[in-house]
């Protein structure tokens, strides 16, 4: 039960920091026992990296369906360009998915 400082993004995701402090329980010079508690907790107003891609992704997704809208508002002469661009949004979807179900099996593994 060795203690270490936590940081706390502002989505709720956290994670471990720097070494505080060595429990009692372990011996040996320079050794941690391998169970880690909470010392301090440092809160952040930023998001944890997922969040950040996963946000980063969907405006990305946003523009790319701004930019098929206007193409078909103007008129279909870019079917090329309009078919590209379905299939980067599709991407995108894809990749968003599979960044939340990360964010999710992660919170899911530590509670």
């Amino acid at each position: 039960m060795c203690f270490y400082n936590q940081k706390r993004f502002a989505c709720g995701d956290w994670n471990w920091t720097n070494f505080a402090h060595r429990c009692n329980y372990e011996y040996r010079t320079g050794e941690t026992c391998g169970m880690r508690l909470v010392n301090l907790t440092e809160f952040e107003s930023t998001q944890c990296r997922l969040c950040e891609k996963i946000e980063t992704k969907y405006r990305r997704r946003s523009a790319e369906m701004e930019r098929l809208n206007r193409w078909k508002r103007e008129g279909g002469t870019l079917v090329a360009s309009m078919d590209r661009s379905q299939l980067l949004i599709m991407e995108l979807d894809k990749e968003i998915c599979q960044l939340k179900r990360e964010r999710d099996d992660r919170r899911k593994a530590l509670t």
